[in-house]
């Protein structure tokens, strides 16, 4: 990760039932701070589903030194401060982007292309098997664009997902920075 990486700071908060309402115009507040803060790019809340009360809050930065600022500027400190009645337990993940396949954690290059093989081999396969005699006859270029046509969002919708979820623990097995952050409860 470079001084420049955009980062995500994920934070799982569960949120005591009875203040939830007054949880929504806390966090609304936090956005609005963050908002003001040099190198801020976003934020968002995650509803947990029902019967749930873990939240997922998202801060994102264009750079570790402007999240890093944010995460220990007295206002940030005060907003804390101010919602800890509302929250029973917190955890805190930084990320640098969110943007693939794999969750927030990128794998390694070489777990990434053994997990693509695993599942490109035996798609492949089974489209040979069932639609090479039929694509035989026409020229190579339109049998090449054809197949990837069709398996290319079947591979990127479907079965790389899917395989991302099943080898998680096998892709995930890289360290990462998570834990407490300038006073987050």
């Amino acid at each position: 990760m470079t001084p420049s990486t955009p980062l995500t700071l994920l934070i799982s908060r569960r949120i005591n039932p009875a203040r939830h309402a007054d949880f929504h115009l806390w966090i609304r507040r936090g956005e609005a701070l963050a908002s003001q803060a040099h190198g801020f790019l976003g934020s968002g809340l995650l509803q947990p589903p029902a019967g749930d009360d873990n939240w997922q809050i998202l801060f994102r930065f264009v750079d570790q030194a402007s999240l890093e600022h944010w995460a220990a500027s007295p206002e940030r400190q005060a907003w804390l401060a101010e919602g800890a009645g509302l929250i029973q337990h917190s955890h805190v993940h930084c990320a640098a982007g969110l943007d693939n396949w794999f969750g927030l954690k990128t794998p390694p290059r070489w777990k990434q292309a053994v997990m693509i093989w695993l599942v490109f081999f035996p798609v492949s396969l089974c489209f040979s098997l069932l639609l090479g005699d039929t694509l035989a006859t026409l020229p190579v270029v339109l049998r090449v664009l054809c197949s990837t046509l069709l398996l290319t969002p079947v591979m990127v919708f479907l079965f790389i997902p899917l395989s991302s979820r099943l080898l998680r623990n096998w892709l995930q097995a890289s360290p990462s920075r998570s834990g407490q952050l300038h006073g987050e409860p």
